[in-house]
């Protein structure tokens, strides 16, 4: 049990508490890391004094419990590699968290009392998975559980749970779950309506997985109603669950559309089939909640970076806007009393859970996290339109300077106006930053989301190229000195640009990649199978040289860079396997590389991990780019000691 600051955040452990205060001397980017954070805290719906949240209080980010009406919180995980996969039952009653293995996401789901107290088993009788959604009924006996597997594609099961009344000394046995859906596609669970009478599943039993479909079933497996947008026209459109109305007996459910080019909520009425739009008049991508009333929507608009909220009152209709900063809302949710709190920041100021009732939610005690340098807006014409790119770069600095290109993952993401420790770290260094919202990233339309499909890798890299482009012309960034890295998808699109631009970059430096596009199809979890079908038009078999253009490994006799790659042992999105099949040809050839790997899945849940990659990848641009370390940023001197790398010219296993 940690020790609580009365705000309810966690303190941490005295050891490292002592350590980060002892750090006149540990520099800003490492400060940023090191800083306690925390999550916006989930709360339980019928008692929403108890609230569950992440935080890397003690170095690795596990979960914590939070009794709002004592202050008192306590953490609930305690796993080497860490744990952020938790639900808090309606009831309050049980903590549910994901149990996998060093981060491989194959694994089971365990509970542990509110208050404290042994894990245990939360759905006997089902096998080890990749999760596919998870909802919990109010009556504390009840959830339907998700499933994914290579063997058996997407299962949805109704698990009748323990029930153990506070202080009772024996338990109901639990029910074997029941199978009620199953699909080779990818699938998931939506939501449970409050009474639990209806199971929303979004699903992609068409085959087209950037765009699901709904269903609603009883629990006994009959479907009720479905919706379905990929049918009967030209254009591929999605669907989303974002929640049945908190209300008993009510079976109107809030979904997400893109009738009109873009994310929006809309109530559809699963037993009359009524479908009520609301026409938000909005120009980005909106998602919304319920209030805990029904009687309105809390609405979050993402548009060109930065986000703001909104409720809209359902009886009016009205729409009235939510003070919040100028930045970037990570997440929001409505209490009982009708105040919002809002996880926020920007990218010069750190992360804070706020309510409108004017408070600071959260307050983790501790080393403070230092600020950064805002970020500037760029919007450059490219081959499919206006791209958005966020720069920043040191205070005071002309170019033009040594730039790294940070590529986001996802694909379907999108970098924003909100605060990141690591393009922090390199600002901190001397380095101009420059995040690219290429095709395919969300945010800007259902079009630029879709626009990547077939030619993978290709098209957004053709919207860096212009970016780069404009960085040079601009005078902001030094073309000798330029570093292409990103993570994941970032990653696969680093080692995609090396080879397909090989003239174009000084440096690579990709995290967790896509390296062999083919292997790595093979190798990855079953729902990512299904997204690249998507995305390629079908399996390497059928559509070969649509894999073989868009995978690094094609062009990796084209490097010229030299090139770093991190990889987690453990990955299931972009496992192991590839990434050294890519690592043999470059020694095949003696090309300039260095690969570092670590004891996890596809990133890693500790700080001092995390900080160690940072300092790798911080000291390997230093010494191929000559660029030296500002006094007190602590790199190369730190990392000579503890560095775990390997190049052609010896290996460390």
């Amino acid at each position: 049990m940690t020790e609580s600051n009365g705000s309810g955040a966690p303190a941490g452990r005295t050891d490292r508490t002592e350590r980060v205060h002892q750090g006149e001397q540990m520099p800003d980017w490492e400060k940023r890391f090191r800083a306690p954070r925390v999550s916006l805290p989930d709360w339980a719906e019928d008692a929403p004094d108890r609230s569950l949240f992440v935080s890397n209080a003690t170095g690795t980010y596990e979960l914590y419990a939070w009794d709002r009406s004592t202050g008192e919180q306590r953490q609930v995980t305690d796993r080497p590699n860490g744990t952020t996969d938790g639900v808090l039952s309606p009831d309050g009653e049980w903590i549910w968290w994901f149990d996998d293995k060093d981060g491989d996401e194959f694994g089971v789901w365990r509970r542990q009392p509110f208050a404290g107290g042994p894990d245990e088993l939360a759905a006997p009788g089902l096998d080890a998975s990749y999760p596919a959604g998870l909802a919990l009924g109010r009556d504390g006996r009840t959830a339907v559980v998700g499933r994914s597997t290579d063997e058996d594609g997407t299962t949805i099961h109704l698990v009748r749970t323990v029930s153990r009344a506070e202080g009772a000394e024996a338990a109901e046995e639990p029910v074997a779950p029941v199978e009620i859906y199953r699909h080779r596609e990818s699938a998931g669970v939506g939501d449970l309506s409050h009474d639990g009478s209806l199971i929303a599943l979004e699903h992609t039993e068409h085959g087209d997985a950037m765009h699901s479909a709904l269903r609603v079933l009883r629990p006994d497996g009959v479907t009720v109603a479905e919706l379905d947008d990929t049918k009967g026209g030209t254009e591929e459109l999605g669907l989303e669950v974002l929640g049945f109305a908190p209300v008993d007996g009510d079976t109107r459910l809030l979904i997400g559309h893109q009738r009109r080019g873009r994310w929006e909520p809309m109530v559809w009425d699963v037993a009359t089939g009524e479908e009520t739009d609301l026409s938000l008049e909005l120009p980005g991508d909106v998602s919304a909640e319920w209030f805990p009333d029904g009687t309105g929507l809390l609405i979050a608009h993402s548009f060109e970076a930065r986000s703001e909220l909104f409720r809209y009152d359902l009886a009016g209709p009205e729409l009235v806007e939510i003070d919040t900063p100028p930045g970037t809302v990570s997440g929001a949710t409505a209490r009982p009393d009708g105040s919002v709190e809002y996880l926020w920041s920007s990218s010069a100021q750190p992360s804070t859970v706020r309510s409108t009732t004017g408070e600071v939610v959260l307050d983790p005690p501790g080393m403070r996290s230092p600020g950064s340098v805002p970020v500037e807006d760029v919007w450059v014409e490219g081959p499919g339109g206006r791209i958005h790119a966020l720069v920043q770069k040191p205070e005071g600095a002309t170019g033009p300077l040594p730039t790294v290109f940070d590529i986001h993952g996802g694909p379907t993401w999108h970098d924003s106006d909100s605060f990141a420790a690591g393009p922090a770290a390199w600002v901190d260094h001397g380095y101009a930053v420059v995040r690219v919202n290429y095709r395919g990233s969300t945010g800007y339309g259902r079009a630029w989301t879709d626009a990547l499909k077939h030619r993978v890798g290709l098209i957004e890299l053709e919207d860096i190229a212009a970016v780069r482009a404009w960085a040079i012309d601009s005078g902001l960034a030094d073309p000798d000195r330029l570093i292409l890295t990103g993570g994941s998808w970032g990653g696969y699109l680093t080692l995609l640009g090396l080879g397909v631009q090989p003239d174009a970059w000084t440096l690579g430096i990709a995290v967790v990649p896509v390296a062999d596009y083919v292997t790595a199809y093979h190798d990855e979890m079953e729902a990512l199978k299904a997204m690249d079908r998507t995305l390629l038009g079908g399996t390497p078999e059928e559509v070969p040289e649509r894999f073989e253009a868009s995978s690094p490994i094609t062009y990796v006799d084209r490097v010229k860079a030299p090139v770093y790659i991190s990889a987690g042992v453990n990955d299931p999105r972009c496992p192991i396997r590839q990434i050294e099949n890519y690592v043999h040809r470059l020694q095949s050839r003696e090309a300039p590389h260095e690969v570092y790997r670590y004891d996890a899945g596809h990133g890693s849940l500790v700080v001092d991990e995390r900080i160690k990659q940072v300092r790798l990848e911080l000291d390997f641009a230093e010494r191929h780019l000559g660029t030296k370390a500002k006094a007190g940023t602590g790199t190369k001197a730190e990392t000579e000691t503890e560095t775990e790398t390997e190049t052609e010219a010896g290996e460390q296993g």
